[in-house]
């Protein structure tokens, strides 16, 4: 050893010996502590990247096993038994590891002018779908391009098309666009008028939209956190049932009591982002105790499981019907369970717990592999109240909100690229395997059709795991024949030109840092462009996405500017231009600040 031979050169022989023998040991000392300083374990994440291979078995078999052991509501239905391969669990710390490498700790593209570009010719869209709008029915809640028209929900409208899309004009930076919209709400909107209108819609695109752009444009524009706070109080008039569950139905001018019977699970699940914050900014707490007790109503209802049916009964305050799905009626009860405790920083662990539940319903009875493509789709139950339930392979667009959920719930909204590997657990990243394989499933609804887009809903080929036999089907409604195993029915076939797939494909590049990602939202928004564009200006949504070229339907949705583009633009930006661990995103794309109750 050199140490060795160092000590025996310092010591050497005769006079000073003993001296010398102090001196030589406090030298070895001193050289054998760097030694072991030099051999201590590397960090975390040094270590978890030479072994990039390994994979949690024994953590994610005991998870499986605790699945497996909860019992079933359902003693007749045959579960899927979905679970995530050796070969998934390797792909997603392939993922990780090229997060970890990253210089930077952020997603970043290696082409930047490309995605500059790409990005630019999101904003011109947005600036189209605008001017049009303007051109031919501007003021007006809703916008009909081929006859050049506008439509109101009430006789005065109640700014439904320009509060949705104010915040995307300023997030892409139109601003001139901006001011023109806002002003034009600051001078003429009010919501003392005669009129009902729909409680979750107005709340989500109406009220959210007001609130997030009072929040963007700096937190000082009065007249937005004026309407907003007048509108708000007008919708809360519904909230007064002896539930506290309101109905689908909210007057402008209430008088009396409001009557709710049957109210749709999501909607009424689906406010609670937006009345919160309404009472973080005014300090009135009433609109947060209004929504809260709709949550605590919800958490006291009997579950299947973590699953619920798409209704709510009023009067009992419980759960109606045998439909459990997490499309239309069902789709954002899930998604605001999560972003409630990402709202308040996750202090309220009662949400987490909730959600969490139902992820695990979900993937116990809902979920599900194609028998030839291979797909990972989320399908339906009926008759869940009856001793005979069973699964309906259907997945409507609605569903791709999910894998964006599920990883913004596996971690926290950071990207993979700040976590160390071990802080995932193997709840954690069976969400994420889940989350990207769903996506893969969804950019398959856009990618096997003939035109590039999805339909708006569709069913699966499928074997039914009780007997081992395949569904009927016809072949007519398959995608890519003849062994493709989605299907497109007649009635299924148009395209409203839905943000849920690109809502996904942001959050995805957001936390993974993958490019395909923005690669699938670019193919999406080339789709757009060629089929759904109008020469004049404007988009359409359009009948049958099947045929080339598809057949033209006369309306352009609020959402298509608030969400499609929006989450478009975001795609092709920084991932930390809206940090999606300091923002939640309502379920109409407008981004809120979380915030502390203190």
């Amino acid at each position: 050893m050199r140490e060795m031979h160092l000590c025996r050169r310092l010591i050497g022989r005769g006079r000073g010996r003993r001296q010398a023998v102090l001196v030589v040991f406090l030298i070895v000392a001193i050289l054998l502590l760097a030694r072991f300083v030099r051999q201590e374990p590397v960090p975390e994440v040094g270590s978890w990247l030479r072994d990039v291979d390994r994979i949690p078995k024994d953590d994610y078999t005991m998870l499986l096993l605790e699945r497996a052991d909860r019992k079933s509501p359902w003693p007749n239905y045959a579960e899927p038994k979905w679970r995530a391969t050796s070969e998934q669990q390797r792909g997603l710390n392939q993922v990780i590891k090229a997060a970890l490498s990253r210089p930077n700790k952020k997603a970043k593209s290696d082409n930047a002018p490309l995605w500059a570009q790409r990005r630019l010719q999101v904003k011109a869209a947005t600036k189209s779908a605008w001017d049009a709008y303007v051109r031919d029915a501007f003021g007006s809640d809703e916008y009909h391009p081929l006859s050049h028209r506008g439509e109101n929900m009430t006789k005065a409208g109640v700014g439904y098309f320009i509060a949705d899309v104010l915040d995307t004009l300023l997030l892409t930076g139109l601003t001139d666009e901006y001011k023109r919209g806002r002003d034009h709400l600051a001078s003429t909107l009010t919501f003392d008028q005669p009129g009902a209108v729909s409680l979750f819609e107005t709340t989500i695109r109406v009220l959210g939209g007001l609130l997030s752009a009072y929040h963007w444009s700096g937190e000082t524009d009065t007249t937005l956190l004026r309407l907003a706070d007048e509108l708000g109080g007008r919708l809360a008039w519904s909230f007064d049932t002896e539930t506290g569950i309101p109905p689908e139905t909210a007057q402008l001018q209430p008088s009396g009591k409001p009557r709710a019977y049957l109210s749709s699970t999501a909607e009424v699940a689906t406010l609670q982002l937006e009345f919160r914050y309404l009472a973080k900014l005014t300090g009135k707490q009433q609109y947060r105790k209004y929504v809260d007790r709709i949550m605590d109503v919800m958490f006291k209802a009997p579950k299947y499981d973590g699953l619920v049916p798409i209704y709510m009964d009023a009067t009992s305050g419980k759960f109606s019907g045998g439909e459990i799905r997490l499309g239309s009626r069902g789709d954002s009860y899930y998604e605001y369970l999560l972003k409630q405790w990402l709202q308040t920083r996750q202090s309220e662990p009662e949400l987490l717990a909730e959600y969490e539940a139902a992820m695990e319903g979900v993937k116990k009875y809902l979920v599900t592999l194609s028998p030839n493509q291979r797909l990972t789709y989320v399908g339906e139950i009926q008759q869940a109240t009856s001793d005979t339930p069973y699964f309906n392979p259907k997945m409507d667009h609605l569903v791709c909100f999910l894998p964006g959920s599920l990883a913004l719930g596996a971690t926290r909204g950071r990207a993979l690229s700040n976590i160390p590997p071990a802080q995932l657990s193997a709840r954690n990243r069976e969400d994420l395997i889940l989350a990207r394989e769903l996506a893969d499933t969804c950019m398959h609804m856009y990618l096997d059709t003939k035109t590039g887009l999805s339909p708006e809903l569709v069913y699966f080929r499928h074997i039914d795991p009780a007997n081992g036999k395949e569904a009927e089907f016809s072949k007519d409604d398959q995608l890519v024949p003849p062994t493709g195993d989605i299907l497109a029915r007649g009635g299924d076939r148009h395209s409203l030109l839905r943000p849920e797939t690109v809502e996904s494909l942001f959050v995805l590049w957001s936390i993974t840092g993958e490019e395909k990602w923005r690669e699938y939202g670019w193919s999406i928004f080339s789709a757009i462009e060629k089929w759904a564009k109008l020469p004049a200006g404007g988009y359409t949504s359009l009948r049958d996405i099947t045929i080339v070229p598809p057949p033209r339907e006369d309306k352009m949705e609020t959402f298509f500017v608030s969400e499609t583009l929006k989450y478009l633009y975001l795609l092709f930006s920084d991932s930390d231009s809206v940090p999606l661990s300091q923002y939640v995103f309502n379920t109409e794309a407008h981004p809120l600040p979380q915030f502390n109750w203190d």
